[in-house]
């Protein structure tokens, strides 16, 4: 059986332009579709203003509040419908999503290459095309030549699912050639062949200290190498609370912190690798920069409350922790060099949080800041892997790299608009 697609997911675009617009989903119920439907959200460039959530464990229905950020990104809202459909567990949507892409490629990882004349901001350029025409990077490689070009190797998936037909390899090269125009050189599209195996495992080997740094379990109040500017100091008040008394049956978790872009991607993405079952939440609109979000839970494996002192320290410490710093950004040294690090969790299906590399390049362009060479690399702790930006930063006048001011402008920039301030 199933229900009809347009039933499962419905779009009520707003009526003016400061108004969100409302994205309903009405599904079967599954475990971590929260995580995905946000996680989806996210890579179209909305920001989830609200979201309320409601299951019995069998069904579903979720309502978020969205808005483009920037105001002025142009978002494709049938293909965000047709995104958010994918994951959903309707038995007629499923058989016809495979039958339409039933390929022996459609989850494999393709190689862009893709030769330039190097430039400023380029980068992000390249990005925000992919991004446009829905494709993925799992990797890139950043390679600049000593005379003034460029070779990018972009390691991405098709989010439509169709790069096993010619058209849509050649629709994508011609595309990105056309928008650069004279700054293209060349670009060419294939399947990743067992060669770049080595790029696609790429595990990073950074130094003791950089590590600790970057993935300690609890950043110390004084983040050494570049403390928080003022107004981000207030990232370190949230507020995390459980109740068994109020519901038979679910564990009440309140939370209060600072907003951004993707807070309600971090909760769903903890509360999915935790094995927590949200039977209902609600994340309210945000109120002089900090937002409530209240969710009554269950364990996953039982269906019962959270009774276990130890469990409910772990869950609260797990939500201070990625409230503090969902994303991690340092600039170290490299040989003579300056580096930059942004690192972010990874969900424990594999799955990366989305558009961090379309926001670091977007903050370096509006600096003025080049980046010599780049690189997306995976790196494990004890507790989890880890998805690592390397930028490697090259001199200018305006950014001169010896100078902590100028660092710290710039690792503050970045971590902004990451968070969408």
């Amino acid at each position: 059986m199933g229900i009809p697609w347009d039933d499962i997911v419905v779009i009520q675009h707003a009526k003016n332009t400061n108004e969100p617009t409302i994205v309903t989903v009405n599904c079967p119920d599954k475990a971590g579709l929260g995580c995905d439907l946000c996680r989806i959200i996210l890579e179209f460039g909305l920001r989830i203003t609200r979201a309320d959530i409601s299951t019995d464990g069998r069904w579903c229905y979720i309502i978020f509040w969205v808005i483009p950020h920037p105001e002025s990104l142009k978002v494709d809202w049938e293909s965000l419908k047709t995104r958010l459909l994918s994951p959903c567990p309707s038995c007629l949507f499923s058989y016809h999503f495979k039958q339409q892409s039933a390929n022996p490629s459609s989850h494999q990882i393709y190689l862009l290459k893709v030769w330039i004349f190097d430039q400023k901001g380029l980068l992000y350029d390249i990005n925000e095309i992919l991004c446009n025409l829905q494709l993925t990077i799992q990797r890139v490689k950043v390679m600049p030549t000593p005379d003034g070009r460029a070779l990018d190797l972009f390691f991405i998936t098709d989010e439509m699912e169709l790069f096993h037909t010619k058209k849509r390899r050649d629709d994508v090269c011609e595309y990105l050639m056309e928008a650069l125009g004279e700054k293209c050189i060349s670009s060419e599209l294939q399947l990743a062949g067992p060669e770049y195996d080595g790029h696609l495992q790429g595990f990073s080997s950074l130094p003791p200290a950089y590590s600790e740094e970057l993935f300690g379990p609890e950043l110390s109040d004084k983040v050494w190498l570049h403390p928080l500017s003022q107004d981000m100091t207030t990232l370190k008040k949230p507020s995390v609370t459980v109740d068994n008394t109020l519901s038979p049956a679910h564990t009440l978790l309140q939370i209060q912190c600072v907003d951004q872009k993707g807070l309600c991607y971090d909760i769903m993405r903890i509360s999915k690798d935790s094995d927590i079952k949200v039977a209902y939440g609600r994340f309210t609109s945000s109120v002089k920069g900090f937002q409530n979000i209240d969710l009554f839970i269950q364990q996953k494996e039982d269906g019962q409350k959270i009774i276990d002192p130890e469990r409910q320290k772990t869950l609260c410490s797990t939500l201070k922790e990625e409230m503090l710093h969902p994303l991690r950004v340092i600039i170290v040294n490299r040989g003579p060099d300056r580096e930059l690090l942004v690192a972010n969790p990874v969900e424990l299906s594999g799955e990366g949080r989305p558009r961090v590399f379309y926001d670091v390049t977007l903050a370096l362009k509006a600096l003025g800041v080049f980046i010599f060479s780049a690189e997306v690399v995976r790196h494990s702790t004890q507790e989890r892997q880890w998805e690592v930006y390397r930028f490697l930063l090259e001199e200018s006048r305006e950014f001169p790299l010896d100078s902590s001011k100028a660092r710290s402008q710039i690792v503050d920039k970045v971590r902004r608009t990451l968070m969408g301030w």
